[in-house]
């Protein structure tokens, strides 16, 4: 028990330390500008895996720095000039890597990491519509008879699950992802681990996914999801 509550403590400190690395860079490149409002701390906390006593540390901090200003009722803000207190270096470096500079191996890093995160919300806020374009994704991604069509599809259903979180964050990580699928380095590796058997898997594994989905059962779409993209990981990089 002792183990777990440890593993669980490590995991929320790592969200931590991402939440403010994350509003750090957004600040600094000036993503979030001038007066521009942060998302509450409840769906922080859940996109990051990180305590709400966590999230309100890290936004404390940032008060502390002069970055944010908060209002009772009204929400967090970016306080007007906070990007120039960064030094000039600081904010070329936080501005976004092109997708060009991203490789498939770190691509699948970041998806690892990411998309987990994206059941709890799916289960909550999905309506009937977006699990029809799930099933939808799934039958072409099944009918598709080309190695290209089926990775459309494929993509297209990762796109539908983020989506289906109704949460912007996630859609802006999925345009992310996109571009770096449409590079012809990701293209080659696909199509030379894809064998029959496996795209057989793949099929199977988005099936039982988008059921622990429509059950609305957290847990089990989080282990599909999971499982499903270290797998895709192992079988592109070995």
């Amino acid at each position: 028990m002792g183990d777990v509550e440890s593993r669980g403590s490590s995991v929320r400190a790592a969200g931590a330390k991402s939440l403010a690395a994350y509003l750090d860079e957004e600040i600094a490149s000036g993503r979030l500008g001038d007066g521009s409002k942060l998302p509450a701390e409840r769906l922080l906390s859940e996109q990051f895996g990180a305590s709400r006593g966590a999230v309100r540390r890290v936004l404390l901090d940032l008060k502390e720095r002069g970055l944010i200003t908060q209002s009772v009722g009204s929400g967090t803000f970016v306080r007007p000039g906070a990007a120039s207190t960064f030094p000039v270096r600081r904010r070329e470096q936080a501005a976004p890597p092109s997708a060009d500079q991203t490789s498939p191996a770190e691509l699948m890093e970041a998806r690892i990491l990411i998309e987990p995160l994206m059941p709890r919300l799916i289960t909550r806020n999905a309506t009937g519509a977006d699990f029809t374009k799930m099933v939808e994704c799934i039958d072409r991604s099944e009918a598709a008879q080309t190695i290209e069509e089926f990775e459309h599809w494929d993509g297209e259903l990762h796109r539908v699950f983020a989506l289906a979180t109704h949460n912007s964050f996630f859609l802006k990580i999925l345009e992310l992802t996109n571009r770096v699928r449409e590079q012809g380095e990701w293209g080659r590796l696909k199509a030379r681990s894809l064998t029959p058997e496996r795209r057989k898997e793949y099929e199977a594994q988005h099936r039982v996914i988008v059921e622990a989905l429509r059950d609305r059962d957290t847990d089990a779409a989080v282990k599909a999801l999971t499982g499903h993209l270290v797998q895709i990981q192992h079988n592109l990089f070995g």
